[in-house]
């Protein structure tokens, strides 16, 4: 009876602890979500109402004229096929490497198993600016500057340590009796991990892949050192020519900004409910 007596006294403290933490929550998600509200609303306003000193939460009028003007700037064609031929390049390359030596640091042991994790977790503290001039000397004795393979091994690289970590947290979490059992039930070792394994890697590969892709994506320094060529620009890279001599276009470059951010947004989507839905239904009941 006093249990019961206790337990109703502290409901009323853990609802307001509950409450708190619900707008402390909404509070930094406002915070957070707030830059890409305005990237939105200023590639909606009209140029004069973006130099304004009077500037307002909601635009007074809104125009399209900024998304007309970013799509005719010169290379947006090519800055859009530059960046998916190297994202999707690095992002599958990436992930196919990724799972490879995770089911292999997961399922094997060899020599040096743990000295390899060590240094994958090292590599991931350095700065990238640390090693761009060594990156920058190699490509340049190889040839790699200018070229779409050179920054395409920069991304997959540069990915690999993290994404190899993630997917290896999952594959230790698979019984291997289940790739075993495939196995005598007549599969071989790539059917097991075809049929078995894959399915319940799919949490770990998708959230490893969104990973990558916004890596690659995103990436501005690299891009803009190791590609100098205009036909070959990616688009975080190609940004830049809207800022000339005379100014700045920012309604214009607000617009490709957001233009931008729609594919990974768009990926994001297609793969939330693999990422969402996988991480219960790959449980293994025993």
């Amino acid at each position: 009876m006093s249990t019961t007596t206790d337990t109703q006294v502290l409901r009323p403290d853990r609802k307001k602890s509950r409450l708190g933490f619900d707008v402390l929550g909404l509070g930094i998600a406002l915070v957070m979500i707030f830059p890409v509200y305005w990237l939105v609303i200023s590639a909606l306003r009209p140029n004069r109402e973006i130099r304004s000193y009077d500037q307002t939460l909601w635009p007074t009028s809104i125009t399209f004229d900024n998304f007309a003007r970013a799509i005719k700037q010169a290379n947006f064609a090519t800055a859009i096929q530059s960046s998916l031929i190297v994202s999707i390049t690095a992002v599958v390359g990436g992930m196919i490497i990724a799972t490879l030596a995770a089911l292999a640091i997961g399922r094997f042991r060899f020599f040096g198993r743990k000295p390899l994790l060590l240094i994958m977790i090292l590599v991931q503290m350095l700065p990238p600016t640390a090693m761009l001039i060594p990156i920058y000397a190699q490509l340049n004795a190889m040839g790699g500057i200018d070229e779409y393979w050179g920054l395409i091994v920069v991304y997959l690289v540069s990915t690999l340590p993290f994404a190899t970590i993630m997917i290896r947290g999952f594959v230790v979490n698979i019984p291997v009796e289940l790739e075993e059992s495939a196995m005598v039930d007549g599969c071989t070792r790539f059917g097991a991990f075809r049929r078995v394994i894959f399915p319940l890697l799919a949490p770990g590969l998708a959230a490893a892949s969104i990973f990558a892709l916004v890596n690659a994506w995103n990436e501005y320094l690299f891009a803009y050192i190791l590609i100098n060529d205009n036909s070959k620009y990616t688009l975080n890279v190609w940004l830049m020519t809207f800022t000339t001599e005379r100014g700045t276009d920012f309604g214009a470059l607000m617009a490709a900004s957001t233009m931008i951010a729609l594919p990974v947004v768009v990926f994001f989507m297609f793969i939330q409910k693999k990422m969402a839905t996988g991480l219960t239904s790959g449980a293994v009941k025993g």
